[in-house]
């Protein structure tokens, strides 16, 4: 039979460790606030058994009760920690009512009353109300996608059983009586079991940072740094996926290739500052022009180009002319000391002829942008695989607004 002090032993040592994983995390990741709780719920939790020892050593129950109420308090910052990692408020009031009331009870039954039997099931459902709060958000359906998330919830599940089984062992006195010094093998059992899916909880919590975590570096791996759109390598993998689709389903989409004009002007007149500025605006007042699922990337430089999915040439023209539109009401607020420039649009659309081969594509809108350069730039022309390329001015003087 093993004793409380012994399992308590162990309960410290394995949670100083995960303790010390969690705090590399905070200190390699330090905006991912999960962290924080499940690092407070670990070492709260070891402190909480560790003042529990001393009930061993020193002849007061208030060793017991402080533990007690702590490990209850680190369950309660677990389950924050998972409300925070699926950017839901931390419910602060429901951890201080949980911790409250647990104190309160095991307060009583301890000093005024001294019942082991309901302070098993005091802690029991101290610690089980925080879990049974995760539930709903670990197996949602942002939850699934998760495995961590999936294997928390499902630790959950048993550790919320095991405490149903230990309460009700407690009740019809299963294996015999329970001393604070040492359980009976009924209880020991159960305990050493709850020792290890604590720990394999917060195994679950870590694997879902790792996905979450590797996620975001994927997707800055796409995002371009400057102006927070897509970058090249992203504009390339989404016009891969719309070619593979359109093959498959022979629905077309259209590209936009969008070059602003002046710019090397700007940045030669004004300075680099003023280009980032100009790149940042004209992405802002481009992507107020687009529909849920459109994909504005920034190619390169100055260079632009945008995904239009289920969408024809004349769909994708009617488009680049708003964008054209957009452009030129936000330069009639310019004034002279603003900088002005103006964006030139090739539009072209997918064909069995371009077939799964993206750069077939990008080299047709890329043609229709240089034939509306050619004529006169601020315009949008539109790619015909025919002798000519259509070509259509845009309206009097468009132009992007940027404060100098």
């Amino acid at each position: 039979m093993l004793s409380v002090p012994t399992l308590w032993i162990v309960f410290v040592v394995n949670f100083l460790a995960l303790g010390l994983v969690w705090a590399y995390v905070i200190r390699c990741y330090p905006r991912f606030e999960a962290a924080r709780f499940w690092a407070g719920g670990v070492f709260v939790a070891a402190t909480g058994a560790a003042i529990s020892m001393l009930r061993g050593v020193v002849d007061s129950l208030i060793p017991l009760l402080a533990g007690g109420t702590l490990l209850i308090f680190a369950c309660c910052l677990a389950a924050m920690g998972i409300q925070r990692f699926y950017r839901q408020p931390a419910a602060w009031l429901a951890t201080w009512l949980v911790t409250g009331l647990s104190l309160a009870g095991l307060t009583f039954f301890i000093f005024v009353q001294d019942n082991m039997t309901i302070r098993i099931i005091i802690y029991s459902v101290g610690q089980s109300i925080p879990l049974a709060m995760t539930l709903k958000l670990v197996f949602s359906q942002a939850g699934r996608k998760n495995p961590g998330a999936r294997l928390a919830g499902i630790i959950a599940i048993l550790i919320l059983v095991i405490h149903a089984v230990r309460s009700g062992g407690a009740l019809l006195h299963i294996g015999g009586e329970v001393s604070m010094i040492n359980f009976n093998a009924f209880h020991a059992a159960l305990v050493l079991v709850l020792v290890f899916l604590s720990m394999a909880w917060n195994f679950g919590f870590l694997l879902m940072a790792i996905d979450r975590l590797r996620g975001e570096v994927a997707d800055l791996a796409l995002l371009d740094d400057l102006t927070g759109i897509a970058n090249r390598r992203h504009l390339l993998q989404r016009v891969g996926e719309e070619c593979a689709l359109s093959l498959r389903t022979s629905e077309p989409f259209a590209l936009l290739a969008i070059d602003l004009d002046g710019f090397k002007a700007i940045n030669d007149t004004y300075g680099h500052a003023a280009g980032d500025a100009c790149l940042r605006h004209f992405t802002g007042l481009a992507q107020s022009r687009l529909r849920p699922g459109d994909l504005l990337a920034r190619a390169g430089g100055d260079e632009f180009c945008i995904v239009l999915p289920a969408t024809t040439l004349r769909e994708g023209a009617m488009i680049a002319r708003h964008i054209l539109e957009t452009c030129r009401q936000d330069a009639a607020g310019c004034t002279s000391a603003q900088i002005h420039i103006a964006p030139s649009i090739g539009v072209a659309q997918w064909t069995r002829v371009i077939g799964a081969y993206p750069d077939r594509l990008m080299a047709a809108a890329d043609q229709a942008l240089y034939a509306a350069k050619k004529d006169g730039k601020n315009r949008y022309a539109v790619y015909d695989p025919g002798p000519a390329i259509e070509t259509v001015p845009a309206p009097a003087k468009p132009a992007l607004r940027l404060s100098a």
